[in-house]
């Protein structure tokens, strides 16, 4: 099998993307910021180290000899700036994974910027929670800038359609892909994960926002 690096690998999403490409055989580099924090990732077949995914140096030597990249490293709350992390970020994956010649990129994205069954981004609804905009933005202008990449780099951008069922875990029936963003649609964080592996392993689309929710 081949090698995957997952950035933000101690995250809820993270975890789950190590733990299902372990699953399926894959060697796996799990990036974190802080090694220490998070020494439960580390195992058989996971090589735990320090990165950062907005800068391209540590992209380009953790993922050095990878097939495929996952992205799910975000910044939030009091002192940090998601803006500046995920315009960072967008530009330090293209580049980084340009220089390591990996040729796949699967990250994990946020329903809020997917259309709506009426066409207008969720993001934009007036209900929508005022102090979540700031943070949803800086997801969306690292987005842009994907879009905006060479097109050497096949990246896509997977969020799930509605949200993550939080209590839910891995079942049998998998995940299914929705047209457009549904606020009542859920996905157990392990069925997500099964749509991230399958997009890093072998590609069904390509530069471009999937939504995915849970098969039943």
């Amino acid at each position: 099998m081949g090698r995957i690096v997952v950035y933000g690998a101690g995250g809820r999403a993270g975890r789950r993307a190590v733990a299902e490409a372990r699953r399926r055989g894959h060697e796996v580099v799990a990036v974190v910021r802080d090694p220490v924090k998070h020494a439960g990732v580390a195992g058989e077949g996971v090589r735990l180290v320090a990165g950062d995914a907005a800068d391209v140096e540590a992209v380009a030597a953790t993922a050095a000899g990878c097939t495929a990249a996952i992205a799910a490293a975000a910044v939030y709350g009091e002192g940090t700036d998601p803006d500046a992390f995920f315009r960072g970020s967008a530009k330090a994956l293209v580049a980084g994974l340009g220089r390591a010649e990996v040729p796949r990129l699967v990250l994990v994205g946020l329903a809020s910027l997917l259309l709506d069954a009426t066409g207008r981004r969720m993001l934009d609804d007036p209900a929508f929670p005022a102090e979540f905009r700031s943070f949803c933005e800086a997801h969306a202008a690292g987005l842009d800038l994907l879009r905006a990449a060479p097109p050497d780099l096949d990246w896509l951008y997977v969020s799930p359609a509605g949200d993550f069922d939080h209590d839910a875990g891995r079942t049998d029936h998998g995940y299914r892909v929705r047209p457009h963003g549904d606020p009542g649609a859920r996905i157990s964080y392990e069925d997500f994960a099964v749509a991230l592996l399958d997009e890093a392993e072998s590609p069904r689309h390509s530069r471009t926002h999937l939504a995915v929710t849970g098969a039943l």
